[in-house]
């Protein structure tokens, strides 16, 4: 994956796991122009910024999992070391032990990002209900 993935592409890096929206540590590090490592060095000094309800590393299973269904996770398959996923709020905070231009710019289009995503799920929730009550008025 190119580090010029477009701004309107940031929502295709957003998974649901474990019943969350968050972004792998992989994808971030490019966004971010660090190595992954170097990453995830910086979430491990500031451990206490990072919750479970922030960031939670993934089983063996759902690294397996994402990686079948994710192609462009491929290098991940061989890794030893099992990918962390990061939930918005993960995200944010991210910005702050990164500190730099960089992370800032990427954290606020990432920020946007999940704002469209949210919509797009709002907005399909919305339409869902209205054919729901088509369908109940075209059955009775």
């Amino acid at each position: 994956m190119s580090s010029n993935i477009l701004k309107a592409e940031y929502e295709i890096l957003i998974f649901t796991i474990r019943g969350k929206k968050v972004m792998i540590d992989s994808d971030l590090a490019i966004l971010y122009e660090v190595p992954t490592k170097a990453l995830k060095q910086q979430v491990k000094r500031n451990k206490l910024r990072f919750p479970d309800d922030f960031m939670f590393e993934l089983t063996l299973r759902e690294k397996s999992e994402l990686v079948t269904n994710c192609d462009r996770l491929g290098n991940l398959r061989h890794s030893s070391v099992n990918p962390l996923a990061f939930t918005e709020q993960g995200v944010a905070m991210l910005a702050t032990v990164l500190r730099s231009e960089k992370a800032i710019q990427v954290n606020i289009e990432i920020m946007r990002a999940f704002a469209r995503y949210h919509a797009i799920i709002r907005e399909n929730e919305e339409l869902r209900k209205e054919i729901e009550a088509i369908d109940d008025k075209l059955n009775n």
